[in-house]
């Protein structure tokens, strides 16, 4: 049967590959455990506690401190599939870019979902300001140096990597505040980024959670949340009732917000 022959490692390492370029909340999360990720499985975020700063005065400093462990556990709990047919796996697998075609509205859709959950992770932030009314570029400026006075006090230092993330209608409100990518910088317009403000890269989503009134726009640093996700099994099978090959995916994924200090909540509406 033509399914046998189905590449299924081949098709999964090129559904995360595809996924990784089209997830674009997803893509500013902390993710090195990336290969860790197994539905019903944790994986554990390793951290450190602070060490106390004492004055010498020349006599004893005492023991050494046991500094804390502040290590957080994420839960890969999401599970999500795709389940589609194919008119013939072999012939499919034989045309240059067919399979590819076949799988790719497959994969924004995952990597829409994906997003989205990343998304609704805004709705749980310690950091948020109350719902806005914005209307002018003045009021999208104001709630966004606002949100970046929080990170600030917060810690998070200038040379940290900050993502904003903005819907539609705050872009437009804003654009004539960003300062523009450089004309040849085609692979960060591609990733949905629009420009920079305040040293910060700026970026357009239609995926950002909302409420019956607003949308939650985040300001965040790479490791605000963590991610880790994966295409945990593809396999061609050929169901019993039809005369047609089939092709079934599961991708697995958690989210958490592991570091609430360096994430801040715009909830604003038009």
């Amino acid at each position: 049967m033509a399914y046998t022959n189905f590449k299924a490692t081949v098709w999964s390492k090129f559904i995360q590959r595809a996924l990784e370029k089209k997830c674009r909340l997803v893509e500013d999360c902390w993710s090195q455990f990336e290969g860790e990720a197994k539905l019903g499985k944790q994986v554990k975020i390793l951290g450190v506690g602070s060490p106390t700063i004492g004055t010498y005065s020349g006599t004893s400093i005492g023991t050494p401190e046991a500094v804390e462990d502040s290590s957080v556990t994420l839960d890969i709990d999401q599970a999500k599939y795709f389940n589609f047919m194919v008119d013939d796996v072999d012939r499919a697998q034989s045309v240059p870019g067919l399979m590819e075609t076949l799988i790719k509205e497959a994969t924004v859709k995952m990597a829409q979902v994906r997003d989205s959950y990343v998304a609704s992770l805004a709705a749980g932030a310690t950091y948020m300001s109350d719902s806005l009314e914005i209307t002018t570029a003045d009021g999208a400026k104001a709630a966004l140096d606002a949100a970046l006075l929080t990170l600030r006090e917060n810690d998070v230092d200038l040379e940290d990597e900050v993502v904003i993330d903005v819907a539609p209608f705050f872009y437009q409100l804003l654009r004539d505040n960003l300062i523009a990518l450089k004309t040849d910088n085609d692979e960060l317009i591609a990733k949905g980024i629009v420009g920079l403000y305040d040293n910060c890269r700026v970026k357009l989503s239609n995926n950002l959670y909302t409420d019956t009134t607003d949308t939650y726009m985040m300001v965040r640093t790479k490791r605000a949340i963590a991610f880790a996700g994966a295409i945990d099994q593809v396999e061609a099978y050929r169901p019993e009732t039809l005369f047609s090959d089939a092709m079934k995916g599961l991708n697995v994924y958690g989210a958490k917000i592991v570091r609430p200090k360096e994430l801040y909540v715009i909830k604003a509406h038009k």
